[in-house]
C-alpha cells in the first residue's frame, strides 16, 4: 500500500564531534563520527531555550524564544509520540552581580527579587502553553551540586590556573571584553565613557586575581568541529560568523569573580574568596536538568538542541563547547539562533518607554493568535518588527478569514446538511490527470492542489529541521489559500445534494477540502494547540489521529479506504479565530448585504 505522503523519522546521523582525548600525559583534539551517540540523538531529542535572567520583567522576546523550542519540541513530539524520547527545559539564571545590584536597588534581598521574577516568567509560560517538562533555576541545590562538580573536572584536567585578569568588563552583559570591542561615546554628562560596540553597556577596567581556563588551546578544535558540522549552528550566517570569530586569536578566559565584589553566586569549590564567573555557572543548567552529574545524562547528551538570541551567540558557540571539550564531552548536537524583536522600528528600551507586555498580547491576541503571530512573521537570521495593526491584520486575514472562513464553509448545515465527512468519488476526480468524460469534474488545478497538500507535511518537517518555523507556516498558508480557491472554484453551495449528477461532485469537494483542513489542523498542532485542538475535533479527528505518522492525506484518491469518508463531524464549535478587527468585519458584512 502506498501512501502518501509517506513521513518518516527524520534521522540525525552523519554528525561529527570533537572530543579531548588522554594519552601519555598529554591532550590532544580529534574529531570523528559520533557511532553510538548518533543512535542517541535518533531515539532522544533535549530542547533548551536560555535560562532567562531575573534583573526585569520578561518582554516579547523572552516569549519568543521559549515558542521557537516549544514548536520545535512539539512537532518532534508530534514525529516521535513516546513521552521519554523529548525533553525540554527553561527557566531563569540567578546568580550574578546585576542580579546582585538590581536586588539593592529595589531594597530587597537577592533572594526576594530572583523568587518574584523567576514566578513571572513561569506564570507567563504556563500561560502561553509552553511545554517545558524542566523549569530550572540557578539557585536551586540540584544546580550547584552539578557546577562544582564540572568546576572539579575542569580543574582535574588542568584547565583552570589561577592568575592576575585584567581588562574590561560589562556588568549588564556579564563579560569581559578586549580592547577592540570596546568604544567610546559621550554620556548623559557630557563626559566620554567606554561602552561595549555590541551591547551599547558601559564598561569598566578590572584588574583581579581570578581563576582562568585555558580557552586558548581549544580554538583549533573549535574550528574543525564547526566545519566538520555544518549544521551545528543554524542559520548558516551565525555559523559562520562564529568560524569568523575564530580566525582570531582567542584568549583565556576568567572563570571566577572575587566574593568580595560578587557575593551572590556558587563559591569555587576550596577557595571561598572565589565566586564561579555567572555564565560558566548559566551554561551547566543545561546538564543540570538530564541529571548531571549522575550517568543519566549520558543518555539525553549530545542530543541537545539549543534555542538562544544572537546576542548571546559567543557564550553559546564559543565558550560552551570549549567548556564541554575541556570536560571531555561532546559540543551540543544543534545550536538554533535567532534575531530580536524591534518595535515600531525601534529597539525595545525602558528610556523608550516601548518594551512590550507579552500578558498584555496574550490576553489581546489569544494565546494562539499571539503564538501564530511571533512565529509566522519572526525571522531567525535578522531582527523583526511589532506593531499592533500587523498583529490584527494577519490573524484576521489567515486564521479568521482564510482557514476558519474555510471550516466554515464545509461544515455549514447548508451544505454539508448530514454534518459528515462525504464520499470522495473516483470517476469524478480520478487520480490521472487529463482523463476526459462527463463524470470528470477535477480540472488541472484541483491536481496541483492535491499534490501541493501531499508533500505539505515533508516540506513542512524540513522547514522545522532548518529552524525556519516562519517558511513552514508560509507554505501552510499558501496551502489553504490554494483550498479556498479549489472551493470558491467549485462552488458547492450552487450544487444540490438530490441531483444525481451533483451529488457525487459536492461529495468530493468537501471530502477533499475536509482532508485538507484535517492536513492543515495536524501541522498547526506545534504552533497553535488550542485552535488546532477546536479544529480536528469539529471534524471528529480522535486524540490518537493526530500524530504525523498518520497522517495518510487523501487516501481514496489514490485507491485505499478513508476512515474518515462517512464519519460525522464532530459538535459545532462556534468560530475557530474570531476577527479582531470588529468594524472591518461590520463593514465587510453591510458590504455583502
Amino acid at each position: 500500500m502506498v501512501r502518501i505522503p509517506v513521513f518518516r523519522l527524520l534521522g540525525l546521523t552523519g554528525v561529527s564531534r570533537v572530543s579531548l582525548l588522554e594519552g601519555s600525559g598529554s591532550r590532544h583534539y580529534s574529531s570523528g563520527s559520533l557511532g553510538a551517540r548518533d543512535a542517541i540523538c535518533d531515539a532522544r531529542a533535549y530542547f533548551t531555550t536560555p535560562i532567562f535572567y531575573v534583573n526585569a520583567a520578561p518582554h516579547i522576546g523572552h516569549l519568543y524564544s521559549a515558542l521557537l523550542a516549544d514548536a520545535l519540541c512539539r512537532h518532534r513530539r508530534l514525529r516521535v509520540p513516546s513521552p521519554a524520547a523529548t525533553r525540554f527545559s527553561t527557566g531563569t539564571d540567578e546568580h550574578g552581580l546585576k542580579i546582585q545590584q538590581a536586588a539593592a536597588s529595589a531594597g530587597l534581598a537577592p533572594t526576594e527579587l530572583c523568587d518574584r521574577v523567576s514566578a513571572q516568567f513561569q506564570q507567563l509560560f504556563q500561560e502561553a502553553g509552553i511545554s517545558f517538562t524542566d523549569f530550572i533555576r540557578t539557585t536551586e541545590a540540584r544546580h550547584r551540586v552539578a557546577v562544582q562538580h564540572f568546576w572539579g573536572v575542569l580543574k582535574a584536567r588542568g584547565l583552570l590556573y589561577k592568575g592576575l585578569y585584567e581588562g574590561w568588563y560589562c556588568a549588564s552583559d556579564e563579560c569581559f571584553l578586549p580592547e577592540a570591542r570596546v568604544t567610546w561615546q559621550l554620556g548623559p554628562s557630557g563626559d566620554s565613557c567606554p561602552v561595549s560596540v555590541e551591547s551599547g553597556h558601559p564598561v569598566s577596567w578590572t584588574k583581579e586575581e581570578n581563576y582562568i581556563f585555558r580557552l586558548s588551546q581549544f580554538r583549533e578544535p573549535l574550528q574543525r568541529w564547526l566545519r566538520g558540522n555544518p549544521q551545528a549552528i543554524t542559520p548558516e550566517p551565525f555559523h559562520h560568523a562564529v568560524l569568523q570569530w575564530l580566525e582570531d586569536e582567542l584568549p583565556d578566559l576568567s572563570v571566577s569573580r572575587r566574593s568580595s565584589h560578587l557575593h551572590w553566586g556558587i563559591p569555587v569549590p576550596g577557595d571561598d574568596s572565589q565566586t564561579i564567573y555567572v555564565w560558566l555557572d548559566a551554561l551547566v543548567n543545561y546538564l543540570t536538568v538530564i541529571g548531571y552529574p549522575s550517568a543519566e545524562f549520558k543518555s539525553w547528551w549530545p542530543a541537545t538542541s539549543h534555542i538562544i538570541g544572537k546576542d548571546i551567540l559567543k557564550f553559546h558557540a564559543i565558550y560552551w563547547p570549549a567548556l564541554l571539550l575541556g570536560a571531555g564531552m561532546s559540543p551540543p548536537h544543534r545550536i538554533y539562533v535567532h534575531s530580536h524583536w524591534t518595535v515600531c522600528g525601534q529597539k525595545m528600551s525602558k528610556s523608550l518607554g516601548n518594551v512590550v507586555d507579552p500578558k498584555t498580547c496574550l490576553d489581546r491576541y489569544t494565546v494562539d493568535g499571539f503564538r501564530y503571530f511571533l512565529l509566522r512573521q519572526g525571522v531567525p537570521n535578522w531582527d523583526c518588527d511589532y506593531y499592533d495593526e500587523k498583529v490584527v491584520k494577519l490573524l484576521d486575514s489567515e486564521l479568521a478569514d482564510a482557514l476558519g472562513g474555510l471550516l466554515n464553509r464545509c461544515t455549514a448545515n447548508r451544505i454539508n446538511p448530514s454534518g459528515t465527512y462525504p464520499s470522495f468519488c473516483t470517476t469524478c476526480f480520478p487520480s490521472e490527470p487529463g482523463l476526459l468524460g462527463p463524470p470528470v469534474r477535477a480540472q488541472a488545478e484541483d491536481y496541483a492542489l492535491v499534490s501541493a497538500v501531499a508533500t505539505l507535511p515533508k516540506q513542512v518537517a524540513d522547514h522545522y529541521d532548518n529552524f525556519q518555523i516562519y517558511k513552514a507556516l508560509e507554505a501552510l498558508s499558501s496551502c489553504v489559500r490554494q483550498t479556498n480557491g479549489f472551493v470558491q472554484r467549485h462552488a458547492p453551495w450552487k450544487l444540490n445534494w438530490e441531483s444525481p449528477v451533483d451529488a457525487p461532485w459536492l461529495g468530493t469537494v468537501l471530502h477533499v477540502a475536509l482532508e485538507c483542513l484535517r492536513v492543515f489542523g495536524t501541522l498547526l498542532q506545534p504552533v497553535t494547540p488550542s485552535l488546532a485542538d477546536k479544529l480536528l475535533s469539529r471534524l471528529g479527528v480522535s486524540a490518537t489521529e493526530r500524530g504525523l505518522g498518520e497522517l495518510y492525506f487523501l487516501p481514496r484518491f489514490y485507491g485505499h479506504p478513508c476512515p474518515f469518508e462517512g464519519r460525522k463531524l464532530g459538535p459545532e464549535t462556534g468560530l475557530l479565530f474570531p476577527r479582531l478587527d470588529q468594524s472591518r468585519a461590520w463593514l465587510v458584512k453591510a458590504h455583502r448585504t
